[in-house]
């Protein structure tokens, strides 16, 4: 591999290490998007992990370039940028249509730190709950002990599977879990036998990661650790004022009355940008929902300004691009309502 450029702070490309992002309060964006060079044995799983990325990030992010022979010399863009979910920012987060995992914590000299891994979740016939839960349990070396549905479905399938896997290579749960308190204890956040396939929507309903996320995660996490598992695949985020739209595609077998449309999207938006005004470019925001990369993409024409940062005083009544200068009631300037037109 030759690396070109990719997010600030680039590490050494290890497998043991994970992105780790400094947060400042507000923060709604973290990493930035980079490219690669392919080589002639490489393939894009190997190089979605050795960039932390998934099976289906990397594919949506190269349209058009085989999975399994990308090419040698060919430049393959990594979608290292991601608007942080809508949520409290503390613990684990697993937002299901990113194929994400977000750990929020303070770091060792108690700055506050966000760290993301790519996942696989619940596949069409076992999905993923949400809802906040917490780590009950840890487990090295774990057995796996395969529910009954998931045994009689293995049987229609023509494969035998044991009421019992011991640890060991053929132990899908790999060698690191943690039981989430999920009522039936049947879920886990755990490893893998099988990397190539982390990033896809593949599993019985557990939260699977590479072989050195999960152990870089199970050595920080503590048993009680909250974890939020969400549904967000439109996600909107602010960066230097300007307003930035992220969509994923929606997970398998929802229920096609349950898609978000462009009136979801609409909503999301004015949703956003309730007390910071700005104008929306709708076209591009229409394009990023139709083709949902799950790229953080500018939608905004202007930038929002704070009122502390405007600088040069207008008269009473003067308005500016970016709203009116007069003072309300509590003394802050009103802004500009959003442009809701499409033209």
């Amino acid at each position: 591999m030759r690396p070109e450029w990719w997010y600030a702070g680039a590490f050494a490309a290890s497998l043991a290490q994970a992105q780790v992002f400094p947060l400042t309060a507000g923060q709604d964006m973290i990493g930035q998007a980079g490219q690669t060079t392919a080589e002639s044995e490489d393939t894009l799983p190997d190089i979605a992990r050795r960039y932390h990325l998934g099976f289906d990030e990397i594919g949506a992010a190269n349209p058009g370039i085989d999975m399994w022979l990308p090419g040698d010399g060919r430049t393959i863009h990594l979608p290292l940028q991601h608007l942080l979910p809508n949520t409290d920012r503390s613990g684990i987060v697993v937002n299901l249509p990113d194929g994400r995992l977000y750990y929020f914590h303070n770091d060792a000299h108690n700055r506050a730190v966000a760290e993301t891994y790519p996942i696989s979740v619940g596949q069409m016939d076992w999905k993923t709950p949400l809802g906040v839960t917490k780590i009950a349990r840890k487990e090295k070396n774990p057995t796996w002990y395969p529910p009954k549905s998931v045994r009689d479905k293995h049987l229609q399938d023509g494969d035998v599977l044991p009421e019992s896997v011991p640890p060991g290579p053929t132990n899908p749960l790999g060698a690191f879990a943690m039981r989430l308190a999920i009522p039936g204890g049947a879920y886990l956040i755990h490893g893998t036998n099988l990397p190539v396939g982390v990033g896809m929507q593949i599993t019985h309903g557990c939260i699977r990661l590479y072989p050195e996320d999960i152990e870089s995660l199970f050595n920080e996490v503590s048993v009680g650790m909250p974890v939020r598992i969400l549904n967000q695949r439109i996600k909107t985020g602010w960066v230097d004022g300007a307003l930035y739209l992220e969509v994923h595609p929606p997970l398998e077998a929802t229920d096609p009355r349950d898609i978000e449309d462009l009136t979801a999207l609409t909503r999301a938006v004015v949703a956003a940008t309730t007390t910071r005004r700005v104008i929306v470019d709708w076209e591009t925001a229409e394009r990023v929902f139709a083709e949902a990369r799950g790229e953080p993409t500018r939608i905004s024409i202007d930038r929002w300004i704070a009122p502390a940062e405007v600088r040069e005083p207008m008269s009473s009544g003067q308005s500016s691009r970016y709203g009116s200068t007069t003072p309300s009631a509590d003394g802050r300037r009103s802004p500009a309502p959003t442009d809701m037109s499409h033209e």
